[in-house]
């Protein structure tokens, strides 16, 4: 399975911040929107990823205020990217060992999204379940009427 096939299912909605922008306002947009990152725009370019775990790092930096803070301070600069051709195995390593919850998805300098560890494991779980559904139907219909298991039970 490929990255591009979350992003199918995910659907095309993206949701950007400019670096320059408050951090205030980029905690307004996650909350009502229920959004665990945002991306980082400037001039067009990805420049870096915002998530809730940058927001409380930041906040906890200024004494429990977010006061006039900027996006780009909380920031992860040149975050961890992928692109929809990588294999869903591939980004689950990379995000395990870079502790990456959230990947953009590029291709070149455009951005198609960004998955979750949460899309990465639905997506093995989902690939997994079907898998044995396969199965479990290729030995319920095993081609000389005995299955596998049949055969066990004679030993």
């Amino acid at each position: 399975m490929k990255v591009s096939d979350i992003l199918r299912v995910k659907g095309g909605t993206l949701f950007t911040v400019q670096a320059d922008e408050a951090l205030a306002l980029a905690m307004k947009d996650m909350a009502e929107k229920d959004l665990g990152s945002l991306v980082v725009m400037a001039k067009g370019s990805l420049v870096g990823l915002l998530t809730f775990r940058e927001v409380i790092q930041q906040i906890v930096k200024n004494g429990g205020q977010v006061g006039d803070t900027l996006v780009s301070a909380a920031m992860v600069p040149q975050p961890l990217t992928c692109t929809g051709d990588n294999d869903i195995d591939e980004v689950r390593r990379m995000m395990l060992e870079h502790h990456a919850r959230y990947m953009p998805v590029m291709d070149g300098p455009m951005l198609m999204g960004v998955i979750s560890f949460y899309d990465v494991a639905k997506a093995v779980v989902d690939g997994q379940n079907f898998e044995n559904q396969m199965l479990k139907a290729y030995i319920r219909d095993w081609p000389d009427g005995s299955a596998p298991e049949a055969e066990d039970a004679k030993l």
